[in-house]
């Protein structure tokens, strides 16, 4: 039987996804208690609201992320996001070159770079020191046909300076690019469904999104 396995992050209020952007707020719009006045006796609803920025948890960046006359979430086809055939690639960095991707298949595939760092999750660790992927590393991943390329780190550029190479290239090339996994180590290297659908938003071009993977046998 296929096997589903979490490859996201619980959304929780106040999370810190990015130093520097604000954690999510989480509340009622319309409490239980509130709702006994608007239903018959022994009904109630909560209707939920969430103030966040699109960049928390575990979240895809498309090319209008980048790029102003880019796809944006309600553009990008399901075909680029689900469904696809995954790879995963083990390399603890910092700076992961093209030589970890030399012999892989990557031609249509999600290929996804496990490094661990997701261990650091919720501590100051996250923020600093985290792999990465060179700009040589992207060119060789959209040089080879990859469908979309996701990370479990905290970035997939070096936030040590304010280029960021590796989304200018990888969005450039309509590859969209998922930040912030976790659970790569539960997966095979190989013979999997990866996916991370976000919800369809004119004008956005990133969102979090529920990744998972479906694993047979």
């Amino acid at each position: 039987m296929p096997r589903l396995i979490e490859l996201n992050h619980i959304i929780e209020p106040g999370m810190v996804t990015y130093k520097g952007l604000p954690g999510p707020v989480i509340c009622d719009y319309l409490s239980r208690h509130a709702s006994r006045e608007l239903y018959a006796e022994g009904t109630e609803f909560q209707i939920g609201r969430i103030d966040m920025v699109a960049n928390t948890g575990t979240y895809l960046d498309t090319p209008f992320h980048r790029f102003e006359d880019g796809a944006d979430l309600a553009e990008m086809p399901l075909g680029k996001v689900t469904g696809l055939a995954g790879v995963v690639v083990r390399h603890a960095g910092p700076a992961i070159g093209p030589e970890a991707f030399a012999g892989q298949a990557i031609m249509g595939k999600a290929i996804l770079i496990h490094t661990g760092w997701d261990q650091h999750w919720g501590t100051e660790a996250y923020f600093a020191g985290h792999p990465y992927l060179t700009a040589k590393a992207a060119e060789a991943l959209r040089d080879a046909g990859a469908a979309l390329v996701g990370i479990d780190s905290h970035n997939i550029d070096d936030t040590g300076g304010t280029s960021r190479p590796v989304h200018t290239i990888l969005l450039g090339a309509g590859i969209p690019i998922v930040e912030h996994l976790t659970g790569l180590g539960k997966l095979p290297d190989a013979g999997f469904v990866f996916n991370a659908a976000p919800p369809r938003i004119r004008g956005m071009g990133t969102f979090p999104v529920r990744a998972h993977a479906i694993v047979e046998g």
